[in-house]
């Protein structure tokens, strides 16, 4: 299956002013942002991108959209699922408030039992999130082989879930990941498992994550099919 470059979004007015921005409306860049943005779709640059999919808020749009700069070729596609989770009455609160509630705990510690006060679960998130990944996955192996690379630009929650499901780890323990503004998170899946390749990487090149050329065999030049086996002793 082809392996997929998990995007955060640049910093936003809201990451600096304390307050949980959810899916609140007009919520952009901030001027680091904006040059966030603008760095990591230069390290993007040079890869052989097959689509770019995001988030329909504003924030992960306008990072989706300097990435496209570097890619004329692709337009940015929508996903619904990608989107930030539903906060419900917390959306547009201060974090520091937030902190004094009783289910604060409850989220840092079981965060599988919250459903947000007329908002969304947590479990809920994830399901979508992680479903809207390997759909995307299947359509561009499909369409472009199983050696693929694409883009999915999201948010801090929605892509630690996703990483916590490529761990086989309960969702329970995904306060333990850490996702930076405009960080890029790799995951490469295949047939029978994922791999995790980086995590919250914000300056290393991304070069190798280009497949190399298939190789000629009998005559025919077929695209490899990722192996399920990790390596014995790392590679």
């Amino acid at each position: 299956m082809p392996t997929v470059i998990l995007v955060r979004h640049g910093r936003s007015s809201a990451n600096t002013s304390g307050v949980l921005a959810g899916r609140t409306p007009g919520v952009k860049l901030d001027d680091t942002g904006v040059q966030q943005a603008t760095a990591v779709a230069e390290r993007l640059a040079g890869l052989p991108l097959a689509a770019i999919v995001t988030s329909p808020l504003d924030r992960c749009k306008q990072t989706a959209a300097a990435i496209a700069k570097h890619h004329p070729e692709l337009r940015p596609a929508t996903d619904r699922r990608l989107t930030e989770c539903g906060y419900g009455d917390w959306t547009g609160q201060k974090i520091g408030t937030l902190a004094k509630d009783p289910l604060w705990t409850v989220v840092q510690q079981h965060p599988s039992a919250v459903t947000f006060p007329n908002g969304e679960s947590m479990r809920g998130m994830q399901q979508r999130a992680v479903d809207a990944i390997r759909a995307h996955d299947a359509e561009l192996a499909a369409s472009h082989g199983p050696q693929a690379l694409w883009v999915a630009v999201s948010h801090g929650d929605v892509i630690k879930a996703i990483v916590a499901d490529a761990l086989g780890q309960h969702l329970d323990t995904f306060q333990r990941i850490v996702v930076d503004t405009a960080s890029t998170t790799i995951i490469s899946y295949t047939p029978t498992r994922p791999f995790l390749v980086r995590l919250n990487d914000s300056g290393s090149e991304l070069a190798s994550l280009v497949p190399p050329p298939p190789k000629a065999k009998r005559g025919t030049r077929k695209s490899a099919v990722p192996s399920s086996d990790a390596v014995v002793g790392g590679r």
